[in-house]
């Protein structure tokens, strides 16, 4: 079997979450790579939008940005970005989006996201980009985060709430008045976690292979079910070979 890096693995681990005829929001970075893999491989039905405008295109090699026009391939529709927004904005009324791929700073045990600041708010150690369109994904959409594995940034509460995930637990959504969407997986370099659905607290679902459960909680800052986890599948060698050919 061929080798595969970390980064591989989780681009592999990201295209695994998208089923063929989904409609995806995707961003840059990671979720692109996976995004395109998808596409070009499981699920080529998979509706791709970006905030760009750009709405279903099939890169045939891995884009730059959102904005890079290979992603305008065989595109269903090229709309300005007002277009993007008030289609995202309608999903929860009309299920018209099925996922979206967020990242963040820390994230807690019910997947809230904190994209703010690190510190107290009007003081902070560390300021970041904020939301950018990150709290509308999370508020209307199902969402795949993918994060560093580090233990300051699975901590047992965020510094800000910047993207709401399952709030406080299973009513958590009900009593912000959300809709009862939420985060489903959390993919790092180190393996898959999920969301028990009484709950609503994450749990280690898969770890990548060469990695070990006690490696996983060494670096997570909070208590996490590991009881269901199992070794994730490597990919094939096929799909391999179309994600070095995409990269």
């Amino acid at each position: 079997m061929a080798q595969w890096t970390t980064k591989e693995m989780m681009a592999v681990a990201l295209a695994r979450q998208i089923n063929d005829g989904m409609t995806c929001i995707i961003g840059t970075g990671l979720p692109l790579t996976g995004a395109s893999l998808a596409k070009n491989t499981t699920a080529p039905n998979a509706l791709l939008i970006f905030e760009s405008g750009m709405i279903d295109g099939n890169p045939l090699e891995l884009p730059t940005s959102v904005s890079d026009l290979r992603i305008a391939r065989n595109a269903s529709a090229l709309w300005p970005q007002y277009r993007y927004f008030g289609f995202q904005g309608n999903s929860r009324k009309k299920n018209k989006i099925d996922l979206g791929f967020l990242g963040g700073a820390q994230i807690d045990p019910y997947g809230n996201l904190n994209s703010t600041s690190i510190g107290d708010y009007m003081h902070p150690k560390s300021r970041f980009t904020g939301s950018g369109g990150a709290n509308g994904i999370a508020t209307n959409v199902n969402t795949v985060i993918i994060m560093q594995h580090q233990k300051r940034r699975f901590c047992e509460k965020v510094d800000y709430v910047t993207s709401v995930g399952w709030g406080d637990g299973p009513d958590g959504r009900k009593k912000l008045g959300l809709p009862e969407v939420g985060p489903q997986v959390v993919v790092t370099e180190l393996g898959i976690m999920r969301f028990d659905e009484a709950t609503r607290r994450i749990y280690l679902a898969e770890y990548f292979p060469g990695i070990s459960i006690e490696q996983i909680m060494e670096n997570t800052g909070f208590e996490m079910d590991t009881s269901r986890a199992v070794e994730a599948e490597p990919p094939s060698d096929e799909i391999l070979a179309v994600l070095k050919r995409l990269m």
